[in-house]
């Protein structure tokens, strides 16, 4: 999640750098070990989601999409929007392209559900090209808006396709993760949130042409789920989430906290099929006294332990890019660049089990 730096109007001429627009594979080639994203007058590299049908990779720049093919080569780009793009997830089921949208001024929050087999050609204008829908997030606004930014939210950011909280497998709900601020003198700040949604019938009820001039605020009133993972503070919140469906768990990308007293791995973890229990949100004073209650998931018994606090995680980097897909393999992003030009890099993974070096290469 990006808070400082500049929005850049992105003219045809500026969206034409890279390799030329390549025409859908008919049979997408094998996940290469290497994908550059090439370079970019935008902000950095957010987030990515592949379409292994298709055999196409997106990426999310802040105020742009980039579509690749799997040899790399530019299908198209999407932009135009003054809010933020974060995190990607590709369904399946549709085919489209959800991702964690936000108007932080106008505290509207939206998962922007893009139709990507539009993105066709370079210079694509998100507003004229029909392309984007979305759907806003009211409960997200509510805890954003309330005293003090409730639990510290700052906004979302990782989204990703999973079973419900409590199961391993099943149907895919969508989960969004909250950006949480990550002040070091309050101690209401430092659980991960989660959301989890059952977008069957957004398409009908909820999404709605993204017009910037008039924000909408349609959308689910709760989400079938909301639960709490207490990790210790993070720089806003989950940056990335993933669901790897080989290992069945959730995977939490973020940018390294603060807080002297807690490990601040950049790397967590949670088991699909651990059902979330009621207990204490420690920190977040109750309207009664004590502690506020929640509904809490447990940290996976892996990785690195902090015996101090109990926390276990992973110094690795996973905050700008991480996309399970499948038999143990992941593509992690790599950013570069400066506050005018931003490139990246994708890297297949697979993952160790190693507690101090969870990732090597696939080849």
């Amino acid at each position: 999640m990006r808070r400082t730096g500049v929005s850049f109007a992105l003219p045809l001429a500026m969206l034409l750098i890279g390799t030329p627009s390549a025409a859908e594979p008919d049979q997408p080639p094998a996940l290469p070990a290497t994908l550059d994203a090439g370079t970019w007058p935008s902000g950095h590299v957010q987030g990515i989601a592949v379409d292994k049908a298709g055999g196409f990779v997106y990426l999310s720049f802040t105020d742009m999409l980039v579509k690749l093919d799997l040899s790399g080569r530019v299908v198209g780009t999407l932009a135009g929007w003054s809010g933020h793009l974060g995190d990607l997830a590709f369904n399946p089921a549709d085919g489209k392209v959800y991702g964690s949208l936000e108007y932080g001024e106008a505290q509207t929050y939206y998962i922007a559900v893009i139709d990507g087999h539009g993105i066709d050609r370079p210079g694509m204008a998100a507003a004229a090209s029909g392309l984007v829908r979305a759907v806003a997030l009211p409960e997200v606004t509510r805890d954003f808006a309330a005293s003090g930014h409730r639990y510290g939210s700052s906004g979302i950011d990782g989204v990703a396709f999973g079973p419900a909280f409590g199961r391993a497998e099943g149907p895919a709900l969508l989960t969004v993760a909250y950006g949480i601020y990550g002040d070091v003198e309050r101690a209401d700040n430092d659980h991960q949130v989660l959301l989890q949604y059952d977008i069957t019938d957004w398409a009908q009820r909820h999404a709605r042409v993204l017009d910037e001039n008039a924000l909408h605020r349609d959308g689910p009133d709760q989400p079938a789920a909301k639960v709490f993972v207490r990790t210790g503070n993070t720089r806003y919140g989950v940056q990335n989430l993933a669901y790897d469906p080989t290992a069945r768990r959730w995977l939490m990308g973020v940018y390294r906290g603060s807080k002297a007293h807690f490990p601040n791995f950049t790397l967590f973890a949670v088991e699909g099929g651990v059902s979330p229990s009621r207990g204490n949100l420690v920190g977040v004073p109750g309207a009664s006294g004590g502690w506020e209650q929640g509904l809490l998931l447990p940290l996976a018994v892996d990785g690195l332990l902090d015996e101090a606090s109990g926390i276990r995680g992973w110094h690795t980097k996973a905050d700008v890019g991480i996309e399970a897909v499948g038999e143990g393999l992941f593509y992690l992003a790599r950013n570069d660049g400066t506050r005018e030009w931003q490139s990246a890099e994708l890297e297949l993974m697979r993952w160790t089990g190693d507690p101090q070096q969870p990732f090597a290469p696939a080849r």
